[in-house]
Order: C-alpha cells, then structure tokens, then sequence
C-alpha cells in the first residue's frame, strides 16, 4: 500500500463496514488495534488483554467487525503502513532509532495515527523520543470541546480518571499535522488498564466502562478523521 493511501484506505474500509452492517452483508475485514513494539527497555506488552476486550466493547457498541486477537507491530516492520492505528504504553523507557523516528513520521503524515497510554512512568521517554519525531512541533494539550471526547460518547470535561498515580486530573494531549491530529497522548490516567480483565486491576464496573467509552471515541476518531 503506498504510504499516501493510508487515510483513503481508512475512509473506504470504515464507510464499506458502515454500509455492509446496513445491508446486512458480510465482510472479511474485521478492525483491528496494532500494539506497538519498541526498545529500550519499557514493558510494551503488559495487560495482554486490554486490546481484545476494547475490540469487542467496539463490535457491541458501534456495530463493527474487529479483530477477537491482538496484533503487534514494531515501527520497521514491512505492514506498518497498512495500518490505521498504533497503541503504545507501559511503564518505563521508551528508544526510537533514527530510523524508527523517520519511519514513525512519515506514518503518522501520511494518515497514519498513534494512541500512546501512560501506564505511569513512561511520561518523560515519551516526551523525548516524540521529540526526535516532531522537533518542530508541541506537545498540546487537547481542549475539552474536541470531537475526540464526544465523539461516541460525551466526555464533557475530558479524560475520566481510570487510576490514581500522582494526584491531579488526568490530561490529554496530541500532535497536529495539517490540522488533523495524528498523536493522542493519555497522561495521568490510564485508559488502557481499565481495558483489562476486572480481575487484573479490581476496577469497579463503571470505571471499566468509562474507559472502554473512551478507547472507543479514540478509535473512531483515527479513523474518520
């Protein structure tokens, strides 16, 4: 797929899905979220079952076909550009390579978007190793009335909180390229553990469901816009 193609393929594959539901047909895509490897030494992998439990909260909830398994891809990987949206988290130190960095900003330039997650503790690699891909632009901070909070479901004062780590209210904050938004970065939060089985971190049901709402409204929106 050329690496321009990207936010078309995005639009044909969703509205095809929206029009296969509506007709009754049956098709062979189904959505998946691509967990992103990377060096330097941070758990990139943990809660294995959020990504499978958000897929399915999507196919009850917005009537689309997703993937039942996890996929993972690292930043070099042949496939990267076929598909739509990357998630990152974990707790520790993040390292892009100079060729992972240019890799990542042609991806996210050209339709391509991140969901990163802190899981507490990997705030300050983040921060820096996003900096070698975007050296002229900010890290800003997303306003409560953007389409990404209410775009599914109404988070009228943005992120819900998930879980305590420092204290504060939890933020989000993303890249701009063009006017789109190409990072969503979840700081003070962590949506991604509420995706988890209820046994893995106790949390009540209403927390899970916030953060599952959440996830969804951050899938859809990488998608449609």
């Amino acid at each position: 797929m050329s690496r321009r193609s990207i936010k078309t393929f995005l639009l044909i594959i969703f509205s095809a899905l929206l029009v296969g539901y509506a007709m009754g047909a049956d098709s062979s895509y189904r959505l998946g979220l691509i967990r992103l490897k990377y060096s330097g030494g941070g758990d990139w992998y943990n809660d294995p079952s959020c990504i499978p439990n958000l897929l399915r909260y999507m196919e009850t909830h917005v009537q689309l076909k997703t993937a039942q398994a996890e996929q993972q891809a690292s930043l070099l990987d042949k496939t990267l550009f076929s598909h739509p949206v990357l998630f990152l988290t974990g707790h520790g130190r993040i390292f892009f390579s100079q060729k992972e960095v240019k890799r990542l900003r042609t991806y996210l330039m050209n339709g391509g978007f991140l969901f990163a997650d802190d899981d507490y503790g990997m705030n300050r690699y983040f921060r820096e190793e996003m900096k070698k891909v975007f050296p002229d632009k900010e890290l800003l901070e997303i306003p409560f009335d953007h389409p990404v909070y209410h775009l599914v479901f109404n988070f009228p004062n943005g992120l819900p909180k998930i879980h305590e780590h420092d204290g504060g209210p939890p933020k989000g904050y993303g890249y701009f390229h063009q006017g789109r938004m190409v990072v969503f970065y979840a700081f003070n939060t962590n949506i991604s553990d509420g995706w988890a089985d209820p046994a893995v971190h106790g949390d009540p049901e209403e927390v899970r469901e916030r953060a599952l709402q959440m996830g969804t409204n951050i899938v859809i929106y990488a998608l449609t816009h």
